[in-house]
């Protein structure tokens, strides 16, 4: 070919390349762009009775202004579907144990456990509970849902995630709303993991050993100990470590009193601890008809607004953490599997037919067995296994509550007496209620249900044989832990111990670790004269009170053992540590890798892979065997690695290697922000990299840790996926605006302004203010318009 003909042949090809490309760029764009929401101009929603608008403020926040309370909710399903009605589609089928059919076999195990744990069993029986204005809420919310899927599936507008995945969604129901509230409860209110783990370590260490691994041993429980002991039932090698909820997820809220604030009235701040995604677990809202003004955030997929204010009051909610799930020590008949022994006789358990479909797959069999406690978790292992005893499990969200007519009773309460009467509907999960009031007023009531058990403290399964065994009721609702304006002038929890040894009932024995707490009661101890922006510091405070515990001790071991000057420059670092976890700071890199790897020295090849996984409260066990090691007592874990102080330097020998090998061996340029950066990973990012460049945050190096009120817990691999899913201070002086932060943005449409707009305010602290009186808000406004 002539050289004139190969450049003129050259530059066709790239020509039509470069058109190709253009064409599928378009094509893509036009694809992605055509699902985005309508925000500005007028949509006709036949629903409606009466015209609604709706104007989203620079944040994308929402503000429904009806003139009823029945096309206010309407109008409030129909844009969270706008613009969440994917991540509405997947919590319902994840909670309803319905991922398989849309994603195929990879979700079976998924789904055989919520059908197991039975949510949406739960949800259907807690529709009883309901009195008709509740039901009707929630008729008219999916109204609204199903108005706007009716319309994108016409329009062939739905979210480019359906059409990736091939399906479309189903009408919403009210059964679907109720089961992602039950679902909110097993995310925040699970402890069976924790009995399931001691009963396998009753069987597998000596009791010195397995004495250690408990909070509090059950000293005056032998007869419990000896039917766990007897009766031994599959553990190891039987659940899915990485199904559980997190262990943090927790909060941190306080409340202070205007004796302590600069405006004189009250201050209240919340931020609800939770997983970090795209898009947020939280959506916010305002929701104005005559009838109410409430701001504040909810779960997709839930009318009303769970957290937040109106015009009188404020509030928020950390968990209080109570031991609300027991497991039972079932044994069945040899003879007919789904009979169990109860006082002497084989008593029949409901069976539910469970059959899974699965996308592109054959239907799997699967069956829930239900004795008089409940559901029977064994068969979770997916190994066919059958051992002489099973598991079965008790729990309070499995009982038929009614947590949204007190979401609805928060909307409209005017004082505490109102608010106080609507927690009453409010069992599952239990939370730590702050509250504060334009009247002054600031309380707190650790609300929801709490057994009350017969024998034993929650702490091990119990025998399921026999009725000298389980719960006689719960706490009375009027003796849960309650204060109102305290002389202290302030209220705060973070998921701390929250009762003394005075207390008559049980909650738990499994408290968050305290520094969070102790650093909040700190900070409101020492000021007379708070404003809303010293509530905004606070929530970012990276003051690691942890370290100021244990570094002195951590130090002098280390020392001791460093004989030959090997770690003087990291022991330097850490000596000179502000105890402060700022990204900038490599100090935090070291003490919270040396604690990850002490509990990895301590326990990790002591008992099998998935075992160590499942074992919660490794840093409470850890702390505790600590305290002891230190005081000079012995401990069996600790003496086994040759006493703490080889413990310690083992950990500290591990921690430096893995340090090294990602980050160099120059300890001065170590930081803390390399390794612990800000993740909000989209489910759709987990498929490719690809899609998880396009769907991913950009992740952002950040301070603060799991133990500082800054909350940002990492994977083990640096990734921060757990924190402050929302922050929020409201100071009751003038209540027509608070103040917000909802990583990482409002929208779950990757087109959208919104899409992840605030994960630099995340990192950052950077709140926005969102105003509630319709003169003050700004920006696009859509006219819902009735038919």
């Amino acid at each position: 070919m002539k050289k004139g003909k190969w450049k003129k042949w050259l530059i066709g090809v790239v020509g039509f390349l470069a058109v190709a490309l253009l064409v599928v760029f378009v094509g893509f764009t036009w694809f992605m762009n055509k699902s985005k929401p309508v925000i500005e101009g007028e949509l006709a929603v036949d629903v409606l009775e009466q015209d609604v608008t709706v104007t989203r403020d620079e944040k994308g926040v929402p503000h429904i202004f009806a003139e009823t309370d029945a096309d206010l909710y309407r109008a409030q399903g129909y844009v969270q579907a706008q613009d969440r009605l994917f991540q509405m589609d997947l919590a319902r089928r994840q909670a309803s144990g319905r991922l398989s059919e849309v994603i195929g076999k990879a979700a079976v195990d998924t789904d055989k456990k919520f059908r197991t744990f039975s949510l949406r069993d739960a949800a259907e029986k807690s529709l009883g509970a309901y009195d008709a204005e509740s039901l009707q809420v929630l008729e008219w919310y999916a109204e609204g849902v199903n108005a706007f899927i009716a319309q994108a599936k016409d329009e062939n507008k739905l979210s480019y995630e359906f059409a990736l995945l091939g399906y479309e969604p189903e009408e919403w129901t009210v059964v679907d709303s109720l089961t992602i509230g039950k679902y909110m409860a097993y995310d925040l209110g699970g402890n069976w993991d924790k009995l399931a783990f001691r009963h396998w370590a009753l069987q597998n260490f000596s009791e010195d050993k397995a004495k250690e691994l408990f909070i509090t041993y059950p000293e005056n429980a032998s007869s419990i100990i000896e039917a766990n002991i007897e009766n031994p039932v599959a553990v190891a090698g039987q659940f899915d470590a990485d199904l559980l909820p997190n262990e943090f997820n927790g909060s941190n809220n306080w409340v202070v009193s205007g004796d302590k604030t600069k405006s004189g009235a009250p201050i209240l701040a919340d931020d609800p601890h939770l997983g970090l995604d795209t898009p947020s677990i939280w959506y916010q809202m305002h929701l104005q008809s005559p009838e109410q003004n409430v701001s504040g955030v909810i779960f997709a997929g839930i009318p009303g607004i769970i957290l937040g204010h109106n015009d009188e009051i404020a509030w928020g909610v950390t968990n209080v953490g109570p031991d609300v799930q027991d497991l039972y020590i079932e044994i069945p008949n040899p003879e007919n599997l789904t009979q169990f022994r109860y006082d002497g006789e084989w008593e029949q358990a409901e069976v539910r037919d469970e059959s899974i479909k699965v996308k592109d797959g054959e239907t799997v069999d699967f069956e829930v067995v239900v004795t008089r406690h409940g559901p029977i978790i064994t068969d979770l292992a997916f190994k066919e296994t059958e051992p002489s005893a099973q598991f079965s499990m008790q729990w309070t969200a499995l009982q038929s509550t009614a947590e949204l007519r007190a979401i609805l009773g928060f909307n409209k309460a005017k004082s505490w007496d109102d608010f106080e009467l609507a927690l009453e509907d409010f069992k599952a999960p239990a939370q730590n209620f702050v509250f504060a009031s334009t009247d002054g007023t600031i309380a707190y009531k650790a609300n929801g249900q709490i057994p009350i058990r017969k024998q034993g403290d929650g702490q091990l399964p119990v025998p399921g044989d026999s009725s000298e065994y389980g719960w006689e009721g719960f706490i009375p609702w009027d003796e849960l832990p309650t204060v109102v304006n305290p002389e202290e002038g302030f209220i705060a929890t973070a998921n701390n111990q929250i009762i003394g040894d005075e207390y008559p009932y049980h909650i738990t024995n499994s408290w968050a670790q305290p520094y969070r707490y102790e650093r909040i009661k700190e900070v409101l101890e020492a000021n007379d004269s708070l404003t809303v922006e010293d509530m905004m510091n606070l929530q970012m405070d990276q003051h690691n009170l942890y370290a100021r515990e244990f570094l002195p001790d951590l130090l002098s071991s280390m020392k001791r053992k460093d004989s030959d000057g090997k770690y003087k420059e990291v022991i330097t670092l850490l000596e000179e540590w502000d105890m402060v976890d700022a990204k900038e700071s490599g100090a935090p890199l070291v003490f919270h890798m040396v604690m990850e790897q002490l509990q990895e020295v301590l326990f990790k090849d002591a008992m099998p892979e998935d075992m160590y996984k499942f074992m919660s409260g490794k840093y409470n066990i850890t702390d505790q065997l600590l305290r002891t090691a230190y005081s000079g007592e012995k401990s069996a874990w600790i003496e086994e690695q040759g006493g703490v102080d080889a413990a310690v330097y083992e950990a500290l020998d591990r921690s430096v290697a893995l340090i090294e090998e990602r980050f160099g061996e120059k300890v001065s340029k170590w930081q803390w922000g390399d390794f612990h950066q800000l993740t909000f990973d989209h489910s759709l990012g987990s498929a490719s990299p690809i899609l998880a460049k396009y769907f991913n945050a950009k992740k952002v190096p950040i301070g603060g840790s799991k133990v500082t009120v800054q909350a940002a817990d990492d994977d083990k691999d640096g990734n921060v996926d757990h924190g402050a899913s929302w922050r929020f201070v409201a100071d009751v002086s003038d209540l027509s605006s608070a103040f917000h932060i909802v990583g990482p943005g409002q929208s779950g449409h990757v087109k959208s302004d919104w899409y992840q707009d605030q994960v630099e305010d995340w990192a950052n602290g950077d709140f926005h203010e969102t105003f509630v009186k319709k003169e003050a808000i700004k920006g696009d406004t859509l006219l819902l318009r009735a038919q």
